[in-house]
């Protein structure tokens, strides 16, 4: 430096500056990183929730060749039996509702109760409770009447066990219900066959047995026809339990449906 002369050293200040108004005009970019990042972090339902109008809370709909015909009113709903959970193969896609699920918030799906529908579920094996909203449609696994989010389980203690037996209640009441008992009418499929002339013979054994109103139900899965063979019917959830108790004696893999 002891060599520049003054016109020499104005010009490397002018450098300097220079560089510095251009790191400063690069650091101003950086906001636009932040965003970019912020909209790549996973979307809640709450979100989703407000953008998304609540459409088709009791409109039926068909899974794997059923017919679900959601109840109009959740209010004095009730209910035990077991309860699973989903995760990462749905998370980030469309719930029934619209809303994106996230199994990182606790949420859960049914098959019969309207979207939107606020309930307690107490898993009965240790006694733990949690408030969900309805928000999806399942399961669609015999046996089991509610499926938890991954969040849900967790709170639950249910995650490794994979299934617990709950208590499942809304907050409010159905119409015409008295204790948890649903009005009807519900069904109790006995069977279900590739072949209509097994279906026919099922039906006419149910018929003898006293099952005045047992229909059949054609249904379409995977490209197959199958008759489903359902006795019944029953104008209300605890009368058809109480004949699917007697039912099972001789058709063990009997079960409730709802028209």
């Amino acid at each position: 430096m002891a060599g520049c002369s003054l016109k020499g050293l104005a010009a490397v200040l002018m450098a300097v500056l220079a560089t510095g108004a251009l790191l400063t005009a690069c650091a101003g970019k950086s906001p636009i990183y932040q965003q970019k990042h912020t909209i790549a972090q996973p979307s809640t339902r709450q979100g989703q929730a407000q953008s998304s109008p609540n459409k088709g809370k009791i409109r039926p709909y068909t899974v794997m060749g059923e017919t679900y015909h959601p109840l109009k009113s959740a209010d004095g709903y009730a209910e035990e039996g077991l309860a699973s959970w989903y995760g990462r193969d749905f998370h980030g896609k469309a719930t029934a509702n619209g809303e994106m699920y996230d199994m990182y918030k606790p949420s859960a799906a049914h098959k019969l109760l309207p979207l939107g529908t606020r309930v307690r579920v107490t898993n009965l094996e240790n006694g733990k409770s949690i408030y969900l909203t309805i928000n999806d449609r399942g399961p669609f696994v015999k046996g089991r009447i509610i499926d938890l989010s991954y969040e849900a389980a967790n709170r639950l203690g249910s995650l490794d066990k994979g299934v617990a037996m709950v208590r499942v209640e809304s907050v409010g009441g159905i119409p015409g219900a008295v204790g948890g008992n649903l009005p009807g009418p519900f069904y109790i499929q006995v069977g279900s066959f590739t072949q209509r002339d097994n279906a026919d013979k099922l039906k006419a054994e149910m018929y003898a047995s006293g099952y005045r109103s047992t229909r059949l139900v054609e249904a379409q899965v995977d490209g197959s026809t199958w008759w489903r063979v359902q006795a019944g019917e029953f104008q209300n959830l605890a009368t058809a339990r109480l004949e699917l108790n007697r039912i099972t004696l001789s058709y063990s893999e009997a079960f409730v449906v709802a028209r």
